[in-house]
């Protein structure tokens, strides 16, 4: 793995959906600078943030659209926000291979080993390996590291699916969660909700904001984030998680915005089954466990 590239000042913003959409614009994806190279001579790409400090109006705003309390350290899944900027850079570099548009987020672990408290001065880096085989294209693993003073405090996998050619190799089994509790409390969701998590995370992708944005895009009409789903999910079951703990969850079937979704929840020896379902026909739209 190369070295990690350092992405400083504020990121996010116009600049970086304008880098995201520009490889698949047909005849500006040619350009020098937007052209991305051939997918069997990538082997890896690392970017990093440095003294990342994780901000009190941030973290709050954050909490209160995922349904989290106000706390002095920050919820398990927040510095996912700190590390979305460094994925973006990553898709929107000319040596990484494919498009950030069309890139699907299916499945995700977070490993926290400490509480971050708010006010923290953290080193962030996120690193991305060569592509593996999937059924329907490739999969890359894009890992983070958040370090303290201390050493490594949190760790992420985001595993996205890139549809169309693979790679050779033999395809790894996904995240299968086979006991996984459907029904349980029922939780509605406002049409504005991609609206409203875009503007506390940064991923302002369009199948998340309105109707028209995301038909462009294939759908029928917005979509959930899928971190806001696992951030949801992660703080129903907050208050009875120990602070070091990893949680890992698969995305199944979209949650199409307004709609309504199921929450359960089963205590196993070793730590929670959890799962988002239609409450339609118990159909997954996310499947989790935590140990």
């Amino acid at each position: 793995m190369p070295e990690p590239k350092t992405l400083s000042g504020e990121p996010g913003g116009f600049t970086t959906l304008l880098r995201a959409a520009l490889p698949v614009v047909p005849g500006v994806n040619q350009l020098p600078g937007v052209r991305k190279g051939p997918a069997s001579a990538f082997t890896g790409l690392s970017y990093a943030r440095r003294g990342v400090v994780a901000e009190r109006a941030r973290v709050d705003a954050y909490a209160a659209v995922c349904g989290f309390p106000r706390k002095d350290v920050v919820p398990l899944t927040y510095p996912h926000m700190l590390a979305f900027p460094l994925h973006m850079a990553i898709m929107s570099d000319p040596a990484f291979p494919y498009p950030a548009i069309g890139m699907v987020h299916v499945e995700n672990a977070i490993t926290a080993h400490r509480a971050i408290a708010i006010g923290e001065s953290l080193d962030v880096t996120t690193s991305v390996g060569a592509p593996r085989p999937h059924a329907k294209g490739v999969l890359l693993d894009f890992v983070t590291t958040v370090a303290g003073e201390d050493g490594t405090a949190w760790e992420s996998t985001s595993t996205y699916l890139r549809r169309g050619r693979t790679v050779d190799g033999e395809v790894a089994p996904g995240l299968s969660i086979p006991d996984a509790p459907t029904g349980g409390v029922e939780w509605r969701l406002p049409a504005d909700l991609g609206r409203t998590y875009a503007a506390v995370s940064g991923d302002a992708n369009p199948i998340h904001l309105y109707p028209l944005t995301a038909k462009a895009l294939g759908f029928p009409r917005q979509i959930a984030h899928g971190m806001w789903t696992k951030a949801r999910s992660v703080a129903a079951i907050e208050n009875r998680l120990p602070s070091a703990v990893t949680v890992e969850v698969a995305f199944k079937k979209p949650v199409f915005l307004p709609g309504t979704v199921a929450f359960a929840a089963r205590q196993d020896d070793d730590g929670w089954t959890f799962a988002l379902t239609s409450p339609k026909d118990g159909s997954p739209h996310l499947m989790g466990r935590t140990r």
